[in-house]
């Protein structure tokens, strides 16, 4: 299951004190049980001192394999300890698909 591989490729990666991994293929034009459409929330202390552009390439590396051969979309919310509790440990929605038959 590519939910599980991604969990635990960015588990290993980062050490999170929070992570969770949602897949919202739920929300697109794709079949039923597919696995394209992920939103990823990573609170780790190795994102001190990185700004967005950085975490998001250090997420693009772990999870290369993955972008570049089953995963259509990404979301990415990643957060140091301090953001995620100015946060109040949330991270935004995701919209729904406005494409397609959606």
């Amino acid at each position: 299951m590519l939910q599980e591989v991604i969990e635990t490729k960015l588990h290993e990666a980062f050490e999170p004190e929070y992570l969770k991994v949602v897949n919202e293929s739920y929300m697109h034009n794709v079949p039923p049980g597919s696995e394209s459409h992920f939103k990823v929330i990573v609170v780790s202390d190795k994102f001190d001192g990185l700004r967005l552009i950085g975490r998001h390439r250090e997420v693009n590396k772990v999870l290369a394999d993955e972008l570049a051969n089953h995963i259509h979309a990404l979301s990415m919310h990643t957060y140091t300890q301090a953001e995620w509790k100015a946060q109040n440990e949330s991270a935004p929605d995701s919209p729904m698909c406005m494409g397609g038959s959606k």
